[in-house]
C-alpha cells in the first residue's frame, strides 16, 4: 500500500498542510542551531535571495515564523491608514477572513462579493472603481482554496493599475504560490503573501512574502504599523540576517533546500505539473459521475480541485482514502459534505496521484 511506501502516516491530498518528501524531513532533525550564529545569519540572507525567483520580483521579499493569517493583519496595519477604505474581492471563505481582519485593525471594509465557485469580472471591479471611492488597496485571494477558484489576477491587477493607481495591489497567494503562475513584477502587485505549508511541501510555521518599492514608501507613513510585521524594518533586517525574533530554525533550513529545489524544476515545469495534476483529478471525476464544483474552466484552480460530490456520500470517500492510506478533504464551510477537494499540490507527482485515484 502507500501507505507503508511512504512510512506511517497517511499521505496528505487535502489543501495543506500537504505531503512533505522525506529528504525536507530529514533536514529538520538536524542539531539545532543558535539565530545569531554566523552561519545561520548567512542562510537567512541566502533564502530571502531565493525567494525573489519563487515571486518573480527584483524588489522585497522576508518571511518570518508566523501563519498566513498574520501576514494578512500586517497588511492592513502597514498600508492602510486608520479607518482607510479596503476594497476586498471575496467569493469563499478566505477572502472574507481578509475582510474582517480589515475590520478588525480598525479599517473600513467593503466587499466585491461573488458566488461561491465563481472568478471576478475585471469588468465589474472596473465599473465599482469608476463609480464608487477609491479604496486605499484592493484585496485579492488569488486562489480561494476553499472554493478551488483562481482569479484572473494579471487582468485583475491592471484594471487596479488604469482606474485607481494610486490603490495598492494585495495578494493572498497562499495556495498559488509555487503552484499556479505567479508574476509580482510584471503584474504590477505590491504585496503578496504564503504559508510554506501548501504548494512549497513543508510544514506549517514560515510566512513568505513579496512587498513593493512603493508599498514600503507608503508603508513609512503609516502610524501604529506593529512592532514585530512592521514591514519596512522586518524587510530590511530579515534581508540583513537579523530576524528580529527566534525563528523556526530547522525549517528555514528545510526552505532553503526546497527553494533549490523549486528552481531546479523550473518555475513553468512547475506550473505545468500542477495542470497536468488538475487535468488528471478532473478527468477521473468525470469518469466517475462526479463533475467540477467550478463550471467555468479557466477559473478551476491549478493546486486543489473542489468536486461536486452529486448528493454522494462524501464522509464513505474519504473512509475508502483512509483504509488506503491517503487522507482528504470533505469540503469547507458551506460545501462540507456537499463536495470534496483533492489537493494535488506541492511535491504530488502523477504516480502517486494514480494511486490515491485507484483506492477511490
Amino acid at each position: 500500500m502507500m501507505l507503508m511506501a511512504m512510512g506511517d502516516h497517511p499521505v496528505l491530498f487535502i489543501p495543506g498542510p500537504t505531503e512533505v518528501d522525506d529528504e525536507l524531513r530529514q533536514i529538520m532533525a538536524m542539531p539545532l542551531l543558535g539565530h545569531r550564529d554566523p552561519k545561520f545569519v548567512a542562510t537567512v540572507q541566502d533564502v530571502c535571495q531565493k525567494l525573489k525567483p519563487l515571486f518573480l520580483t527584483e524588489q522585497n521579499v522576508a518571511f518570518e515564523t508566523c501563519a498566513g493569517t498574520a501576514l494578512m493583519e500586517a497588511s492592513m496595519r502597514n498600508l492602510v491608514t486608520r479607518g482607510g477604505r479596503t476594497l476586498h474581492l471575496v467569493g469563499g471563505a478566505f477572502g472574507k477572513r481578509w475582510s474582517k481582519i480589515s475590520a478588525a485593525c480598525g479599517r473600513s471594509p467593503e466587499v466585491l462579493d461573488m458566488p461561491l465557485g465563481q472568478a471576478h469580472c475585471p469588468e465589474a471591479l472596473a465599473l465599482r472603481l469608476q463609480n464608487g471611492p477609491l479604496p486605499e488597496v484592493v484585496c485579492i485571494t488569488h486562489n480561494e482554496t476553499s472554493t478551488g477558484v483562481i482569479q484572473p489576477l494579471q487582468a485583475l491587477a491592471a484594471v487596479v493599475r488604469k482606474h485607481a493607481k494610486d490603490a495598492m495591489i494585495l495578494v493572498d497567494v497562499v495556495t498559488s504560490l509555487a503552484g499556479a503562475e505567479l508574476r509580482f513584477d510584471d503584474w504590477g502587485l505590491d504585496y503578496a503573501f504564503a504559508g510554506t505549508q501548501k504548494c512549497l511541501a513543508l510544514p506549517p510555521g514560515l510566512g513568505v512574502y513579496a512587498v513593493s518599492n512603493r508599498a514600503l514608501a507608503r508603508a513609512e507613513t503609516i502610524e501604529e504599523r506593529g512592532f514585530l510585521l512592521d514591514l519596512p524594518r522586518a524587510v530590511k533586517d530579515t534581508n540583513a540576517g537579523k530576524t528580529l525574533a527566534t525563528p523556526c530554525v530547522p525549517l528555514v533550513y528545510a526552505l532553503q533546500r526546497q527553494l533549490d529545489r523549486v528552481q531546479a524544476e523550473g518555475m513553468d515545469n512547475r506550473w505545468q505539473r500542477h495542470l497536468d495534476l488538475q487535468a488528471r483529478t478532473l478527468e477521473w471525476a468525470e469518469s466517475k459521475g462526479f463533475h467540477a464544483f467550478v463550471t467555468d474552466a479557466s477559473a478551476r484552480s491549478p493546486t486543489v480541485s473542489c468536486i461536486d460530490a452529486g448528493g454522494a456520500d462524501v464522509e464513505a470517500l474519504t473512509k475508502l482514502a483512509a483504509a488506503a492510506g491517503f487522507k482528504m478533504d470533505k469540503g469547507y464551510g458551506d460545501l462540507k459534505g456537499k463536495a470534496f477537494r483533492i489537493g494535488h499540490m506541492g511535491d504530488h507527482t502523477l504516480a502517486r496521484l494514480e494511486s490515491l485515484l485507484r483506492a477511490l
